[in-house]
């Protein structure tokens, strides 16, 4: 039998509640409540770094989201060591990294598969939310059209990449 210790967890990689669980445990950061949800698929840039974690990644790609908290990057940037490695204007930070690389921050939902938005946005008009139409998702802007998936080979390299360089090859 193996004992656990922390020498077995290369990695750890936080998503979306979990980043801002991870940033008020490791940073202190409160977590920073948006008035409106951000809903949609954002256009993020992805920082000029050799990074293995962006390998691969187009300068600038889209990834959903999906919260009503918000991860301004200069926030990140001045109250963290973390490498910020891709960001949005409109949605903040979208992926760091710690300086040992056993910590990876992910804010969005690259694992949403292409109807996920659509089930949330639906879900919420049967509530009688009054939800904002996801940005960049549906064609048009109009829920009858089906969404496309626009994020799939990103978010295939992202936990590839992962996977090889911070936990496999360790």
């Amino acid at each position: 039998m193996i004992k656990w210790s922390e020498e077995h967890v290369t990695s750890t990689l936080f998503s979306c509640w979990g980043v801002a669980a991870a940033l008020n445990i490791f940073y202190d950061l409160p977590m920073l409540n948006r008035k409106d949800k951000l809903s949609g698929v954002y256009l993020h840039n992805r920082a000029q770094t050799t990074d293995p974690l962006i390998r691969g990644f187009d300068d600038v790609f889209y990834a959903p989201q999906s919260r009503f908290i918000d991860f301004p990057t200069q926030v990140i940037e001045d109250n963290t060591d973390l490498h910020v490695l891709a960001d949005s204007p409109e949605a903040g930070m979208f992926l760091a990294v710690s300086p040992d690389g056993r910590q990876i921050f992910v804010t969005g939902h690259p694992e949403y598969d292409a109807l996920t938005l659509a089930e949330e946005y639906r879900r919420d008009v049967n509530a009688g939310k009054n939800p904002h139409i996801p940005v960049n998702y549906f064609p048009h802007d109009d829920p009858n059209f089906a969404p496309p998936s626009t994020w799939r080979a990103h978010a295939s390299l992202l936990f590839g990449n992962w996977l090889n360089y911070y936990v496999y090859q360790v």
